[in-house]
């Protein structure tokens, strides 16, 4: 049998992810079939996809991993994951933020690479509860071994909300959620745990939630960052329907079917990088 050379690995895997999500398990024989690769190439997905935590290995193929709906990886476990989706969805999400706006980019590892393309927009004022995020805009103002400013540095005002430290690096609790609730965005940049039909958009953390709906009320437009894995996930607590959000920036690994349910229900839909998904 020969290779199919028009899907990249991580396309390939995210359709693996998806059969493995929807049907609660597949087996090696079927997904070559179905995706015209050698058995060796199967099998050497599953083992990056088990590598990910996402699913489980049993003999002749997977099972998907069952997550407590409170289970919260920390921020270095997740940064590891699905890197080139998040650059196209950053690249394409740092496109909607105008120069000299007021913007929020909530904590998560898609946020955190968001914030670094936009260390390019000019006249930024940022709001944020995400240690890494501010860190990102720090390190640009830094002065360089020259003595001048890193390019793209000095562009924005940042202002880091306090609060109490989530295992993603988040800060919560209820001085994150006065200093959000005193303020008002052009657009909120929020990165999500899960979203679903269902659940709308959901978190493990409770106190992050509650800090989240305040972000919510206090922009004018809600843009959700999350890659593919992300549809479907269901965290503890809800904390915004899915019409309260603009548009979800994602990646081309979403399938096409996914893509057409949320279009059913979200006014935008962006799906950054790569050829449109099978």
């Amino acid at each position: 049998m020969s290779e199919n050379q028009n899907l990249l690995a991580e396309q390939r895997r995210a359709l693996i992810l998806d059969d493995v999500r929807k049907r609660g398990g597949v087996r090696v024989n079927e997904l070559t079939r179905k995706l015209s690769v050698s058995d060796m190439t199967i099998r050497r997905d599953l083992d990056a996809l088990a590598r990910q935590g996402v699913i489980e290995k049993v003999h002749g193929g997977a099972v998907p991993v069952v997550e407590a709906s409170t289970h919260e990886p920390g921020f270095e476990a997740k940064s590891t994951l699905e890197l080139s989706a998040k650059e196209d969805i950053a690249r394409a999400a740092a496109a909607m933020a105008a120069p000299g706006s007021a913007i929020a980019l909530s904590g998560g590892t898609t946020t955190f690479a968001l914030a670094r393309h936009l260390l390019e927009v000019p006249g930024l004022t940022v709001v944020t509860n995400s240690v890494r995020v501010a860190d990102v805009f720090h390190g640009a103002q830094r002065p360089t071994s020259a003595g001048g400013a890193r390019a793209g540095a000095g562009a924005a005002t940042v202002v880091l909300t306090g609060g109490v430290r989530t295992p993603s690096d988040s800060l919560v609790g209820p001085v994150a959620d006065r200093a959000i609730g005193s303020l008002h965005f052009d657009v909120l940049f929020l990165g999500v745990h899960g979203i679903s039909v269902e659940a709308g958009l959901s978190t493990p953390n409770l106190a992050e939630a509650e800090t989240n709906r305040r972000f919510v009320r206090a922009a004018r437009r809600v843009v959700v960052v999350a890659d593919h894995t992300k549809w479907g996930t269901v965290g503890l607590s809800s904390f915004a329907a899915l019409d309260e959000v603009d548009a979800f920036v994602t990646d081309a690994g979403l399938p096409v079917a996914a893509r057409q349910e949320i279009e059913e229900h979200l006014p935008g839909l962006v799906v950054a990088g790569g050829p449109p998904g099978e």
